[in-house]
């Protein structure tokens, strides 16, 4: 069995000479083709690494199953078109299926602080799995967001290299209202309070979305423009504003977590 070591991965892309890390898994649960292939490949080009190193689970279409975090360098839950604070009578079958599932999996990854980052739904689901209040207070517009870092952001090493003031791109209709106990905020918005926090050492949630750039936002404003987000006839002007809008520097955060946590 290889030893249970992290290894700090270089700056710029990983390259061959870490074949040998544990891959990331990513637990994805959006129903629509295209839009989960375009996630899962802007996590891996955004995050700076190759093919095979981030493995994709789509949880709404298969069980997770038994699952050995030894395997895993670390875990990802991306978003998704559920909400967590909808009442449970109008969830269908298979958001009760994906949150059972992912309920299972956090109580194993919150009580080994695993390394996990999610994302929007990410958010909303391990805030709710340790208490957070999370309802639709702090819903945000489909577009750019001005996000600033707490000090406690500042000083986490998920958010090194961040500037204290960034642009990032969001569209929810649900938010963290209210922390759970023991959360560490590490970022803000006038519009949203909570878009980052940690819990312990290693469990890190984002509001906003690390792996979007303007040409994703623009596919997924195109496939959800029936989903409630928006007003249809909205679709070409957000597209717009998407285009116009200059967001670096989320995908910092994905280079961080990769690097931070990668084992071989």
């Amino acid at each position: 069995m290889r030893a249970n070591r992290w290894c700090r991965l270089p700056d710029g892309p990983v390259t061959g000479q870490t074949n040998d890390m544990r891959p990331f898994l990513l637990l994805a649960t959006r129903a629509e083709d295209a839009i989960a292939d375009d996630e899962f490949a802007a996590v891996v080009r955004h995050g700076g690494l190759q093919p095979g190193q981030v493995v994709r689970l789509r949880v709404d279409r298969e069980p997770i199953g038994e699952l050995d975090l030894d395997a895993w360098s670390g875990i990802l839950l991306g978003g998704s078109p559920f909400n967590s604070s909808d009442p449970v009578e109008t969830k269908s079958a298979v958001q009760l299926e994906v949150e059972a599932e992912l309920a299972r999996v956090l109580d194993l990854v919150v009580e080994q602080d695993f390394p996990f980052l999610g994302a929007c739904y990410g958010i909303g689901t391990l805030g709710t799995h340790e208490g957070a209040v999370v309802d639709r207070t702090f819903a945000e517009p489909v577009g750019p967001v001005s996000v600033e870092l707490t000090l406690a952001g500042r000083k986490d090493p998920l958010c090194a290299g961040l500037p204290t003031r960034f642009d990032a791109f969001v569209g929810h209709k649900e938010a963290v209202r209210e922390l759970p106990s023991g959360a560490v905020l590490l970022a803000t918005s006038d519009p949203c309070p909570v878009q980052m926090f940690r819990i312990k050492k290693n469990l890190y949630a984002t509001q906003f979305h690390p792996e979007l750039d303007a040409d994703g936002l623009s596919r997924r404003i195109e496939e959800y423009k029936h989903h409630g987000y928006f007003a249809p006839h909205e679709t070409e002007e957000l597209k717009a504003v998407a285009r116009r809008s200059a967001v670096p520097h989320p995908p910092r955060l994905l280079r961080n977590f990769f690097r931070l946590y990668a084992r071989d």
